[in-house]
């Protein structure tokens, strides 16, 4: 492989690492490898740190591409817990208000799951990296200011919404998400929650495709070395350039998180 002229390879992010953790570890294994000291390298869309799954990475001249790899149909596992919420709609802020479930039951949920399928509206959460007046959404937040701004919602498209599983006891559904770019899953968990009458958080989340891009097929990127056989998809399997929403993600010998 040339990862010089370009390559478009998919890892499989742990729990933890931020998208950016994974453009730096590819990018230092290669320079060292190849022994240079500049090669440009960047991710197909960010995935929050406490997701794992599918983020591709691109190198050299492939990293053109990278706003066409954004725009692919992304698939996600999900799990929900039902009856509080976060700040953050995820694990990431502690617990800010409890709601009812005892009228909560798994006929209910296949009622309203359906609902979000289509074409929707979503307002992305405050934390996130959505720009309001040049700032990001979460700059508002972790100053105590969000209530002084406001996030308009997102049209978005939800293809597929499965119910998995539902533990009635822990209060818990287990998802699968097929959407488009630009769906936040905690946004969704919140919309959810508050459709059962209610309140859900994000309490797992694995991405396990993007577009043509599977989970089972990505790279250990702890294990990562020049010379494995690669998570690659044929160009022809890839698609046309589309409009996207948001910058590509390139970055030279260093790289700073939004």
């Amino acid at each position: 492989m040339d990862y010089v002229a370009g390559e478009i390879v998919a890892f499989d992010k742990p729990l933890g690492w931020t998208s950016f953790d994974i453009v730096n570890r590819v990018r230092g294994v290669l320079c060292r490898a190849l022994g240079v000291k500049k090669l440009k390298v960047g991710h197909a869309g960010t995935l929050d740190p406490l997701a794992t799954g599918v983020v591709i990475v691109c190198t050299g001249k492939q990293t053109k591409r990278i706003d066409e790899l954004m725009n692919h149909d992304k698939e996600y596992v999900a799990v929900l817990q039902l009856g509080a919420t976060t700040p953050s709609y995820d694990l990431e802020h502690p617990v800010n208000a409890t709601y009812p479930t005892g009228h909560i039951t798994r006929e209910l949920i296949e009622e309203v799951l359906p609902t979000f399928k289509g074409e929707q509206w979503q307002v992305p959460p405050v934390y996130s990296a959505v720009k309001i007046n040049g700032k990001r959404a979460y700059e508002y937040a972790r100053k105590g200011q969000q209530d002084a701004v406001e996030i308009k919602p997102k049209l978005l498209v939800i293809d597929e919404l499965e119910l998995l599983q539902f533990d009635p006891e822990l209060m818990q559904l287990t998802i699968r998400v097929v959407c488009s770019r630009g769906t936040y899953i905690r946004a969704l968990a919140r919309d959810i929650g508050e459709r059962l009458q209610s309140g859900a958080h994000l309490i797992g989340l694995r991405r396990t495709r993007v577009g043509d891009y599977t989970v089972d097929k990505c790279l250990n990127v702890e294990s990562f070395a020049v010379g494995e056989p690669a998570a690659v998809v044929e160009p022809a399997a890839v698609g046309e350039p589309a409009a996207v929403d948001e910058p590509a993600a390139v970055s030279e010998p260093t790289a700073v998180e939004k």
